[in-house]
């Protein structure tokens, strides 16, 4: 019993041990477990925070490098880490976990430095991660050993960065005790080098997406600006200048543009006050001592990564504060015409995309100076043209008269060549004549035109172009040395400092001048030059079309007048022989007419008489009654009625007659110089007895205001003495209507003048009576047209005196009238007139 006892206490003892080894081996592994789920929670926590860094700094590695630093050494039980980063050809140091203030510095200190002067790039390079459990074993590069000193650390784990196949950095993790690194702390570290190598790359591409954004979005800028300043290139170089110091990150930027052999500041981003004021007195500067102009020529950009090597650029670079600079060349058809210039405050070189993006930038520039040039050329051109067709209406629209187009011209010349003032001359009679001129400043014109007249042997530039055919200019009217004080005085009252002068060339010889002022001195460009050259040529051609054209008129002018002349012989020779036929006609007529008409107007008067002697028989008679005797009475009165009628027209037949005798009679005796105011005054007097003869109660008002250089006049005086009895007869009968009509106050007013009209004499026949009405007036120059009861007109009156005067005299006759109140006869006549002999 009690060995079996003891036989199961120990049966029972083993399985008890069984079971506790059991027991521990579970727990074991079960801590082991929970061991590698700690660990993979860890590692799972380290990697989602380092990728919540990742997207919280898309555009910064540094942060994200930072916390892979900082988890890689917790998680694999670090001394320290570091995380390195190939830039060029040199390793950076971008991130570090603090060991003590001392190893830091000498941590810092060790970078960056040549990539090929570190050892362990050459293990890495492969893609492989390398360690060295203890650094102080001899296969140790010394300078790994060096820095494991300084550190304090004796192992360290090296995982490269690869991207692509491409190693571009390393992450190290080193621990305080020697020894080597577990396969899954190579593995994590691996990991953390992935993540640190996706950090990169999302960091470069996002830079590089908003580069060129901001590249795009700078353009963008540019190019409104471009398109908003067509014709001015300043506002463009401002605008790149800015976008370019700002995409840079550069201190500052200026535009410089090659003028005439020198470089000029066209555009800068200021800093200071003093640094800006510095650099705007440096310029312009010759190319010879400017050596950015040798340097950039061939077209590449460079750079000066320290200002203190460059003796050139040091005391510059000192007074605006920066220390590096970058030259982009502006390049147009092979040429330079200036360069863009960054600078920084930091020495080094400016990276490979920020020179790229200088030199787009240069090139916009170029473009933006081509094509303000082609818009200014253009409009130009344009303005050129306008001009052209200007000047061309002007001639045009004053073919006789050469001013308007002198002063086109003038006007034309000072606004396209910007000037401050111009003139324009012309040669008459050995003087140089001011004939038109522009300016903006009124002071001096005075001056300007009390200069001329001037003669041609005169010291002045106008005299001096007009007598040698050449054009001539000064470029500093107060400094040149041959210069009167009277110039320099006149040009400081007008206010401008440098002149053009071309001459007006004819068949080779000046004919004129063409002048233009400008406020500023200095030289005229070529095409200031050309343009007044081609306003010289236009004013030309317009004073040669003026000469021709009054040439041509003159001589038309001429033959005109000859033309009138024969006209009017013609007219006169026809109303001549008219007249020789119709009196020979109408003498005929007048004897088989005459007696006709003496014996009705006899008989009818005779008639008359018997009549009333038949009336006197028949009184005699008793044997009458009352009725036949009224009969009788009646019919005798009636017959003596019609028989008074008869007498009545057979007078005024008689008078037609005479008149028409009258009016085709040929010639009106001789012509001859006559006394006009003498003929008028004789009229008037003929007129007013005649008129008191044959009404002795007739009164009228005469007045009189006879010019005394009236003169005399070629005329037929019986002939114009005709036209003014009838004239002035008319009037009289004007007048005594009216009178009848109106009565009362009236004062029947008949007024006769003379006057001087240099080759004519003017007379005037006014009467204040019933005026005619517009019906009638055109009417009255017909023959036998009258508005006289039968018996007191003919209606010839008017129309031989139209004939007198117009066709036989040559000169005109017009009626000025308004009814109820006036009617003027107004007889203009040649005082030369070619009578037939």
């Amino acid at each position: 019993m009690t060995a079996l006892s003891e036989d199961m206490a120990a049966a029972l003892k083993r399985r008890i041990d069984e079971l506790e080894q059991q027991l521990n081996s579970g727990a074991a592994e079960k801590a082991r477990l929970a061991d590698e789920k700690r660990q993979a929670l860890e590692r799972l926590a380290a990697t989602a925070d380092v990728l919540k860094v990742i997207a919280a700094s898309p555009s910064d590695a540094r942060p994200v490098f930072e916390a892979i630093a900082t988890s890689s050494k917790r998680l694999l039980g670090g001394f320290s880490a570091t995380v390195l980063q190939f830039i060029g050809d040199e390793l950076h140091l971008v991130a570090y976990t603090p060991t003590s203030p001392e190893a830091d510095r000498g941590l810092k200190a060790s970078f960056p430095r040549r990539i090929a002067d570190f050892p362990t790039f050459e293990l890495v390079r492969g893609g492989k991660t390398i360690q060295f459990p203890d650094s102080e074993a001899d296969d140790v590069p010394q300078l790994n050993r060096e820095l494991a000193r300084l550190r304090g650390f004796r192992s360290v784990l090296f995982a490269p960065l690869m991207n692509r196949g491409t190693p571009v950095g390393m992450i190290s993790v080193t621990r305080a005790a020697p020894g080597a690194f577990a396969a899954e702390h190579v593995q994590l570290l691996q990991t953390f080098a992935d993540q640190a190598v996706i950090a990169i790359e999302n960091a470069r591409l996002f830079n590089e997406t908003r580069e060129a954004l901001e590249r795009q979005t700078a353009t963008a800028d540019i190019l409104k600006v471009m398109a908003a300043s067509p014709a001015d290139v300043h506002p463009v170089f401002q605008a790149i200048a800015s976008n370019a110091n700002r995409l840079i990150g550069g201190f500052s930027t200026a535009v410089l543009r090659y003028i005439d052999g020198a470089a000029h500041l066209a555009a800068f981003t200021p800093t200071d006050p003093a640094g800006d004021r510095v650099l705007q007195a440096s310029f312009p500067v010759p190319f010879a001592q400017f050596p950015p102009y040798q340097l950039v020529a061939n077209g590449t950009a460079a750079q000066l990564p320290d200002t203190e090597v460059e003796p050139a650029a040091r005391d510059i670079a000192r007074a605006r504060g920066f220390r590096s600079m970058l030259f982009a060349p502006l390049m147009s058809e092979g040429q330079a015409i200036g360069v863009i210039i960054a600078t920084r405050k930091a020495t080094g070189p400016f990276s490979e995309h920020h020179v790229r993006l200088l030199q787009t930038f240069a090139d916009q520039a170029a473009i933006a100076v081509k094509n303000v040039g082609l818009f200014n050329a253009t409009r130009e051109a344009l303005e050129r043209q306008t001009a052209t067709a200007d000047i061309l209406k002007v001639i045009a629209a004053s073919p006789a008269d050469v001013t308007p187009v002198f002063q086109a011209i003038s006007d034309s010349a000072k606004a396209l060549i910007g000037g401050h003032s111009s003139t324009v001359t012309r040669v008459i009679d050995g003087m140089l004549h001011l004939e038109a001129f522009t300016t903006d400043n009124e002071a001096g014109n005075e001056d300007l035109l009390r200069s001329f007249p001037t003669p041609l042997s005169a010291s002045g530039i106008h005299s001096r172009v007009a007598t040698s055919g050449q054009f001539a200019f000064r470029t500093d009217m107060q400094t040149e040395p041959d210069l009167t004080e009277a110039m320099r005085a006149l040009a400081r009252a007008r206010g401008y400092r440098s002149i053009l002068v071309v001459p007006m060339l004819r068949d080779g010889t000046a004919i004129g001048t063409i002048g233009v002022t400008r406020p500023e001195a200095g030289h005229f460009p070529d095409k200031a030059i050309s343009l007044l050259k081609t306003f010289a040529d236009q004013a030309v051609i317009a004073i040669e079309n003026t000469r021709l054209f009054n040439e041509v008129q003159a001589r038309t002018s001429d033959l005109a007048k000859s033309l009138d002349d024969l006209r009017a012989a013609q007219d006169r020779l026809i109303q001549t022989e008219k007249l020789a036929s119709l009196g020979q006609l109408t003498a005929g007529i007048a004897h088989e007419i005459k007696n006709p008409l003496n014996f009705i107007n006899n008989f009818a008067a005779l008639s008359v008489e018997l009549a009333d002697e038949v009336n006197e028989v028949l009184a005699a008679v008793t044997t009458l009654t009352g009725d036949v005797r009224a009969d009788i009475d009646e019919l005798t009165a009636l017959l003596k009625d019609n028989l008074q009628k008869v007498v009545q027209h057979g007078k005024r037949a008689d008078s037609i007659v005479k008149n028409m005798l009258l009016h085709s009679r040929e010639g009106g005796g001789e012509h001859g110089p006559a006394d006009i105011n003498a003929l008028v005054e004789e009229s008037l007097n003929l007129a007013y007895h005649g008129a008191r003869a044959e009404k002795p109660q007739f009164d009228v008002t005469l007045k009189r205001d006879l010019d005394p250089e009236a003169g005399t006049a070629e005329v037929f005086p019986q002939e114009i003495t005709r036209v003014l009895l009838n004239l002035i007869s008319n009037g009289f009968y004007a007048v005594l209507k009216r009178g009848s009509h109106v009565g009362g106050d009236f004062e029947p007013t008949l007024s006769a003048a003379t006057r001087d009209r240099g080759s004519h004499v003017e007379i005037r026949i006014r009467d204040n009576g019933m005026g005619i009405p517009p019906e009638v007036k055109e009417k009255m120059f017909n023959p036998f047209f009258t508005t006289k009861p039968a018996g007191e007109g003919t209606g010839l009156g008017l129309s031989i005196s139209h004939d007198i005067v117009v066709k036989q005299h040559g000169g005109t006759l017009d009626i000025e009238t308004k009814p109820g109140e006036f009617t003027e006869f107004r007889i203009l006549l040649p005082r030369k007139s070619n009578f037939p002999d």
